[in-house]
């Protein structure tokens, strides 16, 4: 076994708690960027104030393009880096690296005059590889930090705080774009612009515990980088041919990737949904605040869920608020309505990741857990891509915006079905044993 890997050890309480905090503090470090620049500023900054001369068909082009060549990237590179990483022992070092680029692009966003839209897109696209990349090895240090009788519940930890900071953080910039002169700002544009320089200093800033406390759980040894490459590449290989014959691993990604879609798509597709059935941009940011807030208390009872129930029975509960949410929406016609399911979605979305990325932990080979969470991550990157799909061709079919969310209830129900047949090992005093593929 991995000396660095914890699968079937006891994390010291001392050394351990310091670890397993430093490591969920991460989650409120990057969060800030999810929360206040891909979900809450900059596709709104991006069309009133850096495209303001671009018709609105294109700076939505240009923006849907970047986000689909930043997730690409990732996809393609995510099972290589995470394999390179499992040889080099560096899981921890590609994550700062990863993060300092995140942190470049969040911050030098503050310097784009307006009209520059090519150059802030630009460095909206270095802040989205840094995210998401750093996440693969992020998610990878799980088994560093936890016994895997723990990992549902340090997994809910750190998407908790993530919820947490991300709104509290969130919520100042708010105030910021509000109330301007409050804060001595000249209005509400130079506003945004601190707060993406707010995110830089909070990302870097609480990324610090991680990179002093949280081991770097060794690799296959001391090799140059151009063999560690070389056998990387024969190790992605070997696990492409392992990941197939290990049934419910390969169950459990299928699984994953039908049902994060259906979750990922409601978050991309919430504020549009709001503004098509004639809510206010401001509704809609007290919604998103919202979810963030509930979002950072249900983050911690799922992880206790886990503990008492497992984890898939904590993510299948999720799924079926998920499609319940999608029946109301198609009669929502108020904002409080919309702020009901806000509030619904932030009670299940914080547990459904923190328990998925949990129980994927536990089907992780041990010394191989970022070559695994890099093929994880790849299939989260590939999420929300049937979603939008058929939320668009459901508007058009129906003429209905209230309707268009309707057919994700399908990924939600496929995703719950494949779920259902997957053997969870399950960790307890006697040792590890599996569930019948209908247990829970």
């Amino acid at each position: 076994m991995d000396g660095g890997d914890t699968a079937g050890k006891t994390v010291p309480v001392g050394q351990g708690r310091r670890a397993v905090l430093s490591w969920a503090w991460y989650d409120w470090a990057n969060s800030a960027f999810a929360t206040v620049v891909m979900a809450g500023f900059f596709p709104i900054f991006f069309k009133e104030f850096w495209a303001v001369d671009l018709a609105v068909t294109d700076s939505t082009f240009w923006l849907g393009m970047t986000n689909t060549a930043a997730s690409a990237l990732i996809v393609v590179c995510a099972p290589l880096l995470g394999a390179l990483a499992d040889q080099l022992g560096a899981r921890k070092g590609f994550l700062l690296i990863f993060t300092a680029l995140g942190v470049l692009g969040a911050g030098a966003l503050y310097v784009v005059g307006q009209g520059h839209w090519g150059l802030a897109l630009a460095l909206y696209f270095c802040g989205l590889v840094g995210f998401t990349g750093s996440n693969i090895f992020y998610d990878a240090l799980l088994v560093a930090v936890a016994a895997p009788a723990d990992y549902h519940r340090i997994s809910a930890l750190g998407y908790a705080l993530g919820y947490l900071g991300g709104g509290l953080l969130f919520a100042l910039n708010v105030l910021m774009t509000l109330f301007p002169a409050s804060f001595g700002l000249a209005g509400a544009p130079e506003a945004v612009q601190v707060a993406f320089l707010g995110v830089a200093i909070w990302w870097s800033l609480f990324a610090l515990p991680v990179a002093l406390w949280v081991p770097e759980p060794p690799g296959q040894g001391d090799q140059p980088l151009g063999r560690a490459a070389r056998e990387a590449f024969r190790e992605l290989g070997r696990t492409l041919a392992e990941i197939r014959q290990r049934r419910d691993t390969v169950l459990f990604l299928v699984a994953y990737w039908f049902y994060i879609d259906g979750v990922d798509t409601i978050v991309l597709m919430a504020v549009d949904f709001g503004l098509a059935i004639g809510l206010a941009a401001d509704g809609l940011m007290i919604a998103l605040l919202i979810t963030q807030f509930v979002g950072f208390p249900a983050a911690l009872a799922f992880g206790w869920l886990g503990g008492r129930w497992g984890a898939k029975p904590g993510i299948l509960l999720a799924i079926g608020v998920y499609a319940l949410v999608v029946l109301l929406a198609a009669g929502m016609t108020r904002v409080e309505e919309f702020y009901l399911m806000a509030a619904v979605i932030g009670l299940v979305q914080g547990g459904i990741q923190a328990l998925s990325r949990a129980l994927f932990a536990g089907l992780v080979p041990p010394g191989r857990s970022a070559e695994f969470f890099g093929f994880y991550n790849m299939l989260g990157k590939f999420a929300a891509v049937l979603g939008p799909g058929l939320v668009g061709i459901a508007a058009l079919v129906t003429g209905d915006p209230r309707l268009s969310l309707l057919p994700i209830l399908v990924l939600f129900l496929i995703g719950a079905g494949l779920l259902w047949r997957v053997r969870v090992p399950e960790v307890g005093e006697g040792g590890a044993r599996e569930t019948a593929p209908n247990g829970v």
